[in-house]
């Protein structure tokens, strides 16, 4: 099997039938195997995916959030890859950028490549993105992880195996966050790349993030990480 096809192209999907088909027709020309996943979606999006050539559709018959889709994903690029690049159904993300993820990965190890995003500072960006991006980074940190720079961005590579052998309870968006604080405490390598960023304008941007509920989902995950953390160092403390 040659380098190129060890790779595939995770791309979770929910209620994204004005954009999937744009992300699917830049991804498909890349030659990579690319496994769609439709998290339940309620609008155009099965009708659109049925239609296209040259990717595997994997179905969710209710939404059951981005992890459990990026998991279901993983797992049947499994059969045939080792590493998997997942990016956002939204068109936030630009294909290209995908060789700079691949360029990044060092050969002699597994690690999480994570797409930084560039530009975060302009004016168009939401807010959301712009205090979610960093209210995640401090406690990604805090929760015993690595300080990144931008440990919100979907576009990422993945070592397969590895992930999915992580004890990940998060199924929705707190799945990204809660996946580098578990795979930095098991020594996976994780670094970051820079790549570009699109962000629509008005009614153009698709979202499914709903700041305070999401807020509140991103507060339990990580106030159960920092006690599983704190659990540990008292355990240590305890048996030296």
């Amino acid at each position: 099997m040659d380098e190129q096809s060890k790779i595939g192209i995770v791309i979770p999907v929910y209620n994204h039938g004005t954009r999937i088909s744009d992300v699917v027709h830049q991804v498909v020309p890349l030659g990579y195997p690319v496994f769609v996943v439709d998290d339940g979606s309620t609008d155009s999006t099965a009708e659109l995916l049925s239609s296209m050539d040259g990717i595997t559709v994997l179905t969710h018959s209710s939404n059951l959030g981005k992890g459990a889709a990026l998991q279901t994903g993983f797992t049947a690029a499994q059969k045939s890859c080792n590493q998997a690049i997942s990016i956002d159904a939204d068109g936030q993300h630009k294909p290209e950028d995908i060789s700079h993820l691949i360029q990044a990965a060092k050969n002699n190890q597994p690690e999480i490549i994570i797409g930084k995003r560039q530009g975060m500072d302009q004016t168009h960006v939401p807010w959301t993105s712009k205090f979610g991006r960093k209210f995640s980074n401090f406690w990604v940190w805090v929760s015993g992880g690595p300080m990144l720079s931008d440990s919100q961005s979907g576009f990422r590579l993945y070592p397969i195996a590895e992930v999915l052998a992580l004890d990940v309870h998060a199924k929705r968006f707190q799945y990204e966050v809660e996946v580098l604080v578990q795979a930095h405490q098991q020594g996976i390598a994780i670094s970051e790349t820079p790549v570009q960023v699109v962000y629509q304008k008005g009614a153009e941007r698709i979202s499914h993030f709903h700041p305070w509920r999401d807020f509140m989902r991103n507060s339990a995950t990580f106030s159960r990480l920092i006690f599983q953390r704190i659990f540990r160092i008292f355990r240590v403390g305890r048996t030296r």
